[in-house]
């Protein structure tokens, strides 16, 4: 596993957005481990966390786009965050868009934050983690409504490696529906082989207990 990698993993622990317990996401699957990039609440950490972004985005995806598109709220600081870091880190200037909730009628209107996006526009959009693949189907028809736009990706921080809607992982099966490629900084496979048993700071994160709950999840909800 590379090096950025391990990293990130222990990053997203210090910042309190990769936790182990009993939780629910928003598919409605129990889950014995659960992300949350609302936790990246400092200047510092947005900045280490656009640079992994941009790191994963350029080995996946190259330069060659112009918006980088991060679906409300959360998307928000993350394609900011990530913009400024491929600026620093590769000397791409790009774009960056959000979509408002709320439609603004007066100002700056329209249902858009940031850069607008139009014909011919290459766009790659950025989320937190994707599970069921749910969100997606709420962002796409937003960014295909600007006009003649070619998505080319989709970056989220975590791959959880489970079922989307079907018999396939979520990222597999917006790749296959929507015809534009996914990837992730890591998976959840990256994130045991890393845990699993080693200590961090004194502590093993993933014992044989998570480890345990973490396999019967896979076995309910993995990809067969």
């Amino acid at each position: 596993m590379e090096q950025y990698k391990q990293e990130f993993i222990e990053f997203m622990i210090d910042c309190n957005v990769l936790k182990f317990g009993d939780f629910t996401t928003k598919s409605g699957r129990k889950t014995p481990f659960f992300v949350n990039t609302g936790f990246y609440r400092t200047g510092t950490q947005l900045k280490r966390l656009g640079g992994y972004y941009a790191k994963a985005i350029h080995d996946a995806f190259g330069l060659e786009f112009d918006v980088l598109f991060g679906p409300a709220y959360k998307g928000i600081p993350l394609s900011v965050a990530a913009s400024i870091a491929l600026s620093e880190q590769y000397g791409k200037d790009v774009n960056y868009c959000s979509n408002r909730k709320e439609v603004k009628d007066h100002g700056d209107v329209g249902v858009l934050l940031g850069s607008p996006i139009k014909d011919g526009d290459k766009v790659v959009i950025i989320e937190d983690v994707t599970t069921a693949g749910t969100s997606i189907e709420e962002t796409l028809p937003i960014i295909k409504a600007q006009g003649d736009v070619d998505v080319v990706g989709l970056v989220v921080s975590v791959d959880r490696m489970e079922r989307g809607q079907g018999e396939k992982s979520a990222l597999a099966e917006i790749q296959e529906r929507y015809g534009f490629r996914t990837t992730a900084i890591v998976t959840m496979g990256d994130v045991v082989e890393h845990l699993y048993g080693n200590p961090y700071k004194g502590q093993v994160i993933i014992d044989d207990a998570r480890k345990t709950a973490i396999d019967a999840y896979y076995e309910q909800y993995g990809v067969k």
